[in-house]
């Protein structure tokens, strides 16, 4: 007999009711009478579970015994309409196979609450659990909603290298890729590895961004899009970072940045939007699950809004537009600074803004997504457009409630001498980056683009508060394991 998913019964049952279907999944929880047990299955296409009735009388009694929490089954049965006031439908059995039995000894995820901690260890089996089934089924809704925003818009998808010679960021936190005899490397005649001998004949690392690759299929598509992993060697343990996560970087010509915040916004109220209308039995459980979770914290640590209303936040509001000087100075006048409550004063234009500024600006004085620009040239990247005051940039990063800065980017600087003069000025190797320069010589246009990194976006669309749970199998210092 064919297969029915649990998304079907529980979405279509009306259509199945007195029919016999083949149900398969795993054993959430199982409890017996003296005449009837009772199984709670669930297959992962949606976090609800099926009630399977069984006759004791018409099973083996050892068999039934076997049926522990995490054993897969599959079972033939009637669908009828439940007499219990927790589900719609239930099946009562006709047949039932043990797939995979599941030792209750063992088995580490017994139906009780586990902390998100002791879940990681065990992240090969923390999909079947509600919330990682939720997040994993939400996750991947928001990668479809991305390729099918930009495919709509007429974007093209690029594959940038993950093996790069170049380091977009210029920040050198990155991963050396390399199949040089670690116990005794090659040398040259100054002491030091010789890399023409490695596998590409040059140092070479594993990427921290598509962006600058991105550009060059920009300048000949005209609007184009990466979507892939990236990788930071920041020694970092906190909530926020991984040294392995997903970037989407869209690349436009023609576009100034004006145009470029008009797509980030278009962008994010379509993947919210997408996440309203295709995950809510997802996203309630989980707001549910957060709403517990922020009882049992002081009320200075709890998320400012529901997670259903938050993300209504981001459609309901326009976005506010106003540029670093206008934002530093709301945050130097502001109370939280007056009273030195800030961890990061801000005294002096010039500072950077911090996850503190950026939320205070979105949750408290504006009360709505913020899109900062025209940042102090001296704190941002090479590329970025230079404005004629000759003190700022034309970036770009867009602030949520909850998260900050969900977005990084900018008009690129399209002036062939401009740029050229401030890669020599922050003493970039010429030789790593002559074909971007290239793309100066050659018929150049104005251009811009962002990054979104997709683990942050996971976090406020899923209300999870560490970065490590929003991705499938994290990787962070110390820490490669599955």
């Amino acid at each position: 007999m064919k297969r029915t998913k649990i998304k079907e019964v529980i979405q279509e049952g009306e259509k199945l009711l007195g029919k016999e279907i083949n149900i398969k999944g795993w054993v959430r929880t199982r409890r017996s009478s003296k005449n009837v047990s009772f199984i709670n299955l669930n297959d992962g296409s949606i976090i609800y579970n099926l009630q399977i009735v069984a006759d004791n009388q018409n099973f083996d009694d050892e068999m039934l015994q076997k049926i522990n929490t995490g054993a897969s089954l599959s079972v033939n049965g009637t669908l009828v309409e439940s007499k219990g006031s927790k589900q719609n439908y239930e099946i009562e059995a006709n047949d039932i196979e043990i797939m995979g039995e599941a030792d209750p000894e063992k088995y580490p995820l017994q139906p009780k609450k586990h902390s998100y901690e002791f879940l990681r260890e065990i992240a090969h089996l923390r999909f079947r659990t509600n919330t990682f089934g939720a997040v994993n089924r939400i996750r991947h809704n928001m990668i479809f909603a991305v390729h099918q925003f930009f495919h709509n818009k007429g974007f093209f998808n690029i594959h940038t290298p993950i093996i790069t010679g170049s380091d977009a960021e210029g920040a050198g936190e990155m991963f050396r890729v390399t199949t040089l005899d670690l116990k005794n490397p090659p040398k040259d005649e100054n002491g030091e590895i010789d890399f023409s001998e490695d596998f590409f004949g040059k140092p070479t690392n594993l990427t921290v961004s598509g962006q600058l690759e991105a550009e060059l299929a920009a300048l000949a598509l005209s609007e184009v899009y990466t979507f892939g992993p990236t990788f930071r060697a920041e020694n970092s343990n906190t909530k926020r970072h991984l040294a392995e996560f997903w970037m989407i970087e869209p690349e436009m010509a023609f576009y100034d940045i004006n145009d470029n915040m008009d797509l980030a916004e278009e962008m994010l109220r379509y993947i919210v939007k997408f996440a309203l209308d295709n995950c809510r039995d997802d996203l309630e459980f989980l707001s549910k699950q957060r709403q517990e979770e922020d009882r049992q914290k002081p009320a200075n640590e709890r998320e400012p809004m529901e997670l259903i209303e938050k993300l209504n936040f981001v459609l309901e509001n326009k976005f506010e537009r106003i540029t670093y000087t206008e934002a530093f100075e709301i945050l130097k006048n502001s109370k939280p600074n007056k009273k030195k409550k800030f961890a990061f004063p801000m005294d002096e234009w010039g500072a950077d803004l911090q996850s503190e500024h950026e939320r205070f600006l979105v949750e408290k004085h504006f009360k709505k997504p913020v899109m900062v620009t025209d940042y102090p040239r001296d704190i941002k990247a090479f590329y970025m457009k230079q404005n004629d005051d000759g003190k700022t940039v034309r970036g770009l990063d867009v602030l949520f409630p909850s998260i900050g800065e969900i977005i990084g980017g900018s008009q690129r600087e399209e002036d062939f001498d401009k740029l050229y003069s401030r890669v020599k000025e922050l003493q970039i190797p010429e030789k790593d980056l002559w074909w971007f320069l290239d793309t100066r010589r050659f018929g150049s246009v104005v251009h811009s683009g962002y990054g979104l990194g997709f683990e942050r976006m996971m976090l406020f669309i899923t209300g999870m508060s560490n970065i490590r749970d929003v991705i499938p199998f994290p990787r962070t210092p110390q820490n490669a394991a599955f």
